[in-house]
């Protein structure tokens, strides 16, 4: 993590990317460590949220590669009930994306958005804006405390 926060934006940018996609990783670490630095607030928002958004729609890609087949065989699930499922995401299940920023069932559901064929549009723009609201709470909280911790030295 230390040799992400001395890269600063770029850092911000790679933490966030790798903790959007299937590896277990903490962007809010790194992110922390460049605010503390005396990084920019809006460079800090543009790179998490740029690096996180990207690793989502990696996820998405993903997903799109894979396979009613594989479904299927690995988890036998009824190709009808897919096909019924994969119609109602497409038509206005796609807002869900905006909820990829939770841990442990993010990548779930960008990689199940990218099977179901969700519109690419409205995945993105969902998950931008629930990404950049992540990451806009998240350095407020930081900002906070770190306010609280100057008022008690």
């Amino acid at each position: 993590m230390d040799i992400l926060i001395t890269y600063g934006y770029l850092g911000v940018f790679a933490a966030s990317f790798l903790a959007a996609t299937i590896l277990p990783f903490s962007s809010e670490v790194v992110l922390t460590g460049v605010l503390m630095s005396g990084a920019s607030y809006g460079r800090c928002m543009i790179a998490a949220t740029t690096g996180n958004f990207l690793g989502g729609m990696t996820c998405y890609w993903l997903g799109m590669a894979g396979k009613t087949l594989w479904i299927k065989k690995y988890l036998h699930l009824d190709i009808t009930k897919l096909e019924r499922i994969r119609e109602r995401i497409r038509e206005k299940g796609a807002w869900i994306a905006f909820f990829v920023f939770l841990p442990g069932i993010g990548d779930f559901i960008a990689v199940a958005l990218g099977f179901l064929r969700a519109n690419i549009w409205i995945v993105a723009l969902s998950m931008l804006a629930g990404k950049a609201l992540r990451y806009w709470v998240w350095m407020e909280l930081v900002y906070k405390v770190q306010e609280a911790l100057t008022l008690v030295n």
